[in-house]
Parts: structure tokens; sequence; C-alpha cells
């Protein structure tokens, strides 16, 4: 097999592993292949993304490369040959490195972080983003943290018992979460350490866990290990995989999830401030809607509220709520002063209260919706 065919198996296998939860993993440069787009700053930004190889000891259930038929393999000098090309032909802004398990997790370790060595000494100094391998020893994620601009470990489902049933190979607490934590630990002793910080991904419908599970779950990783960024990987069944039968996940579902995410990240809402019926997020309503309508805050007053308050606001995000603060002190605002700050005032009108001003906001909402 030649090397561009197998560049091509093997950036397939990889896109599983997603870079941009905005974007179809499919959606991508077909002309060349392994060339994925993630977004950054506004920007679609293209990485080099494959797996060092397809073959794999571990039994994830989900998974096609635990039963893969035609194992294929890349060497670190292989990889660091195909992405120095495209790079130097502006194909590429970066390199997102991942990869099945051969042997044992440092062996595999071993030939990801040459990937990265091989590089960086050819004197690419751009973004890697590398899949930390499960299991991995703490010697072997200290030297790869040296090298890439981001790790992640994927924790893949809520609860231990939600990863017992999709492999027997991997610990929950020992191989994921003690991982984590060291990649956290490492980061706080040595800031300098995969400068972007640490992201996870989890799965979502592989196992019967609710949304509340996975809210619930990543609220206490956001916690402790300071994630920069949690994926939701939507299930998708897999021909020729044991849960090939089971039914692809909703995906306004994972979308809700994204939602609720960014409400415990960059809203400040703990997960027991959102709405749950029979432990799932409803997917017609937003999380932050749905959760405004059973807080006992509203309306709140913008001219005096503080800004833990007006953040809960559907409509006002966290840069609209620091204008408003700021704002508030040096003049009067009004609907048309908030609007142009970036408040959605057909969705915030119901929440809100300025001094006089109510009955304004209610009629003023009402002419924008029709």
């Amino acid at each position: 097999m030649s090397l561009g065919e197998r560049v091509q198996v093997l950036s397939d296998s990889a896109q599983f592993d997603l870079c941009d939860y905005s974007a179809d993993p499919s959606q991508r440069n077909t002309a060349v292949p392994g060339i994925y787009y993630t977004s950054y700053r506004g920007c679609r930004v293209p990485l080099f993304k494959v797996l060092l190889t397809n073959r794999c000891c571990n039994d994830c259930r989900y998974c096609i490369n635990s039963s893969c038929e035609m194992p294929v393999e890349l060497s670190p000098e292989e990889i660091a040959r195909v992405f120095l090309d495209y790079y130097e032909r502006r194909y590429v802004d970066g390199l997102f490195l991942s990869s099945g398990v051969s042997h044992d997790p440092d062996e595999t370790m071993e030939r990801l972080i040459e990937t990265l060595r091989i590089l960086r000494l050819e004197g690419y100094g751009g973004y890697i983003h590398l899949k930390i391998i499960p299991g991995s020893s703490m010697d072997s994620i200290k030297r790869a943290m040296e090298l890439a601009s981001r790790v992640s470990i994927n924790i893949e489902t809520a609860t231990p018992d939600g990863l017992d049933e999709l492999s027997s190979t991997k610990d929950y607490g020992v191989d994921i979460l003690r991982r984590m934590r060291w990649i956290h630990r490492l980061r706080k002793r040595h800031p300098e350490l995969a400068p972007s910080g640490q992201s996870t991904q989890l799965m979502v419908g592989a196992v019967d866990e609710t949304d509340e599970d996975i809210v619930k779950r990543v609220g206490w990783i956001h916690d402790r290990f300071s994630i920069k960024r949690v994926y939701f990987s939507g299930f998708q069944p897999m021909e020729g995989t044991p849960l090939e039968s089971r039914d692809e996940a909703d995906p306004m579902r994972v979308l809700r999830l994204y939602q609720a995410d960014s409400l415990l990240s960059s809203y400040g809402f703990s997960p027991d401030e959102l709405r749950f019926s029979g432990g799932y997020l409803d997917t017609d309503l937003d999380p932050k809607y749905a959760a405004a309508m059973d807080m006992d805050i509203f309306p709140v007053d913008l001219e005096s509220a503080p800004y833990h308050e007006i953040i809960r606001v559907p409509g006002i995000g966290p840069r609209s709520a620091r204008r408003i603060i700021e704002m508030r002190s040096r003049t009067r605002l009004t609907p048309e002063r908030l609007r142009k700050m970036g408040v959605r005032m057909n969705r915030a009108e119901p929440f809100i209260y300025l001094d006089g001003f109510q009955s304004t906001l209610a009629e003023w909402g009402k002419d924008r919706r029709e």
C-alpha cells in the first residue's frame, strides 16, 4: 500500500476524534487526504488529522479499529514528512495526531512523541494537538506536553459503569481520570507545558446515560481539571461492531449538550441550575432559556443587578453583561443601547427591568418579533 493510500485510510479513521463541534467531520478537503477544518477566532483553520495506526488492542465496542481487518501504520518519519509537505504548500496550519494502541500505551506514546520531536527539530513551531493514550506513564505524558500545544484524553462516558459497557480493557478511574489529573497537575506546576491546555471528548448515545449524568460529569471535570473544551461525539453505529444495531444519537441532543457545557464553562452556571425532564434536556428549548423559566430572580433590574444575575438573562452573553455594568456607571441604559452592545432584546425583554421602561421593553420586543 502506498504512502498516500495509508494516509487516506488513517485520516478516514481519525474523523471520530473531533476538532470542531460546529462542523460535520465529513465536511473536509477531500481532494487531499487528512485535511479537516476547525474554527479559531472566527476563521476556518485547516488541520492535518491522522492516526499513527488503526491497529488497536483495546476492545471498544463502538470502534471499527477494535476489529480492524486491514491494519495500517505510518512511521513517525512518514507523518512528519507528509505534514511538513502539506504545511509548506499551505494546505494546513496545524496537526491533530492520535493513534490506536498497537501493543501497549507507552510504546504507542513513544512513537507519537517521536513524531512531534521530529517536527520540532525540523523547525515547525506551530499548533499540534496530541491525543494522550489512556494508561500512559506520567513520564511519557510530560514529554508529550513539552512538545504539544494541546493534549487531550477521551473520557468517553459520564460514568465508570458506562465505560465498562463499552470496553473491558480501560479503567475509568485509573487509565483516564488519573491521567487527566496528571495533566492538570503538570500544567499547574509548569504552565509552559501544553500551553493551549487539555480538552476531552465524551460520546453521546453509546450507552444509556442521561443528559443529567453527562452535564454533572462535565461540570466535575471543569472544576477539577480546568478543561479548555469538552467535545461531544454523537454516537454513530458502525457496521461490523457490536453496537452496529444501536440507534444513532439525536443531533439536537448533542447541540443542547454543547449549549449546556457553555453555560457551565463560560456563564458560571452549575449543573443544578439547568432544567432536566426525566434526566434529559429539552431538545426544543435553549437550556439557558429553559433554566431561566424556573429561576425566581427575574425580572432583574439591569441598572443595579450583579454580573451573576445579568449573565443568566437569555439573550445576554458574557461580553454584553460586562458592557452593561461598565455603561450603566456613566449613562442611562435604553433598549437601543442594549441592542447595540449585542443584547438579543427579543429574548431578553421578558426577563429584565429598566427603571420606567419595562412596558416599553415589552412593546419593543413584540415589535421586533413581528
